[in-house]
């Protein structure tokens, strides 16, 4: 895929006047991040790169994000609710082929010798060419490296039922598909699972013999504010799917980050909730459900985990003396470098 026109026309001096702003605004933003304990602004990826593996640690909670694979979204298929005119004013936002950068993967949450992980990544799974171009598969390798052995992760827990999330949450067995995460639970909400379940949702939908079939004899479903794992709460925000969930991790200390899955691809919806995303349902109930969140994310000590916001995957939401709300990401340490790059 070609660079779209609204990007080229973005003359070469204006990205590096933008780049060099991005870069002033993490070094003067990165006392923000006293509590957590990483100051250093090398610490804040860009938007328009794939995400490393990187982590956060908040409290008694250790937070990484395990790189399945990365992703180019295609800003007028895949958000074709934001004007031309935005992306030719933030051409920090797009990659050098005009795109949007949006890595998948897993959230791995580690707290008193126990490991929640949130998504499995794409896997063997790929976008629809309408929407962009990605390439994955990376998040078992991911975990090897960080010694994390598949066994060792007691529960898994799926923020909705997409491709981009549920990649690698089976894998091919001698007979049929296996769980990759052998001891662990599986656990959607029920609202979600239902109208996939009856085929009813068509757009972003697992395979149904490769994830639905074998998640039909595992799963364990739950309602809207059941704690699923120690200390995390599931919210269900509707909308983008039918039972798509927030996970809100409480960590010591009265911190809080909220895991939002899909409820917003990129930071401009922060900003402008109005504008939807194209694979998102229900659009009426993305807008209640990023008037809820917003609330949220906007409280004393609150932080967040966005999974497609380039390598800003770890961050808050702030208000600016405006009144309007804007994505503040956090230092995060490394541990591994992007496993694929598109561009």
């Amino acid at each position: 895929m070609t660079d779209t026109p609204h990007h080229r026309d973005v003359p070469r001096r204006a990205v590096l006047r933008t780049a060099a702003a991005t870069t002033a605004f993490a070094v003067t933003q990165g006392s923000a991040y006293a509590d957590t304990g990483h100051r250093a602004p090398t610490r804040i990826g860009a938007l328009n790169d794939q995400s490393a593996v990187r982590t956060l640690t908040l409290g008694d909670t250790r937070l990484t994000y395990i790189v399945d694979g990365a992703m180019e979204l295609d800003p007028e298929g895949f958000l074709p609710a934001v004007p031309a005119a935005y992306w030719r004013q933030h051409p920090e936002a797009l990659t050098r082929s005009g795109r949007v950068a949006a890595s998948a993967g897993g959230l791995l949450v580690e707290r008193g010798g126990r490991r929640l992980l949130i998504d499995a990544g794409l896997g063997g799974n790929a976008l629809p060419a309408a929407l962009g171009v990605s390439r994955a598969g990376a998040l078992l390798r991911t975990l090897r490296e960080l010694r994390v052995p598949p066994e060792s992760i007691d529960t898994v827990a799926f923020t909705h039922l997409h491709t981009d999330h549920t990649g690698l949450g089976f894998v091919a067995g001698d007979r049929e598909p296996r769980k990759a995460f052998p001891r662990a639970r599986y656990l959607v909400a029920g609202a979600e699972w239902e109208p996939f379940w009856r085929r009813e949702v068509e757009v972003g939908a697992p395979s149904w013999d490769g994830f639905m079939v074998p998640m039909s004899r595992v799963l364990r479903r739950f309602d809207d504010g059941a704690e699923v794992w120690p200390g995390v709460t599931a919210l269900v925000t509707p909308g983008h799917s039918p039972g798509h969930t927030t996970y809100v991790i409480s960590a010591s200390g009265g911190r809080r980050i909220l895991v939002f899955g899909d409820a917003f691809h990129t930071p401009a919806q922060l900003t402008r909730p109005e504008w939807p995303s194209g694979p998102d349902v229900d659009v009426d109930a993305v807008l209640r459900a990023r008037r809820t969140l917003l609330n949220r994310l906007l409280m004393p000590r609150t932080h967040a985990f966005a999974f497609h916001f380039g390598d800003q995957a770890f961050g808050r939401v702030v208000r600016e003396d405006t009144g309007a709300v804007r994505w503040q990401p956090a230092p995060a340490r490394k541990r591994l470098p992007a496993p694929f790059r598109l561009s």
